[in-house]
């Protein structure tokens, strides 16, 4: 999200001292209708938990559950929760009682009605940037509860998301990406290997089917752990995307 590009009239830009007024529940009118005529991204970390949440490996959830687009000139390839076809175009896990999937629901699902943009600073530090969806259709802007960023992310459980996310800000925002970049096309797959059929990327590493450093016990370790797993594919694919000199 650039800070001067014009914004939806429903989107605002707050900060921290922002509060507005927002609850989302079954007893509002408009329940699950935000799961519903939308493009959902999936980062990393989504497809981790989603896998947590189906018990599916990461290569049949992405076959069953993913759309995975690249425009010319993208540098990485993009992932979107496919939607059912039901004339409505309705998340595949939200059902009359709600998201059955709920406490691996993905980032986007858990920070609406705000959205978090992320920029990498140049000593590293991620520098963080807020809007507030303030969308016709939700009755949740009616109900009567102050909330503020911090308690908001809070009660939603962002705070692993979050930091996961930024973890792949390195890869996303290197500076030869801003300099016009564009990965081959084997890095590209190795992209889509490491970060989203992690799986898959365990399975190659530990039968050495792609190329690794020789695994330390710490590494071995990471390797049985998802969430560490994922911090160690991180680690792999920038060395891949952008070797030392």
């Amino acid at each position: 999200m650039s800070r001067r590009s014009k914004l939806p009239e429903y989107v605002t830009r707050i900060d921290s001292a922002t509060e507005f007024s927002f609850s989302c529940h079954k007893g509002v009118s408009c329940f699950t209708e935000c799961c519903r005529l939308l493009e959902l991204a999936l980062t990393p970390y989504d497809i981790l938990r989603l896998r947590q949440g189906t018990k599916m490996h990461s290569a049949r959830l992405l076959e069953e559950f993913v759309i995975i687009e690249q425009g010319p000139g993208e540098p990485f390839p993009r992932f979107y929760l496919t939607m059912v076809d039901d004339g409505r175009a309705s998340c595949a896990f939200v059902t009359k009682s709600g998201c059955s999937i709920y406490g691996d629901r993905p980032a986007a699902c858990r920070t609406y009605p705000l959205g978090r943009a992320a920029i990498r600073g140049e000593n590293g530090t991620i520098e963080e940037h807020y809007v507030l969806m303030k969308e016709s259709h939700c009755c949740g802007f009616d109900e009567n509860r102050t909330q503020s960023i911090s308690g908001y992310s809070r009660d939603q459980g962002l705070s692993d998301y979050n930091r996961f996310n930024d973890a792949i800000a390195p890869i996303l925002q290197h500076d030869k990406i801003r300099q016009g970049f564009i990965p081959s096309r084997e890095q590209s797959e190795l992209y889509t290997l490491a970060l989203y059929n992690i799986d898959t990327f365990r399975e190659k590493i530990v039968s050495k089917e792609i190329d690794s450093p020789p695994l330390t016990s710490q590494n071995r370790e990471q390797l049985h752990d998802d969430e560490q797993l994922l911090l160690f594919a991180v680690k792999w694919l920038y060395d891949k995307l952008y070797p030392a000199p």
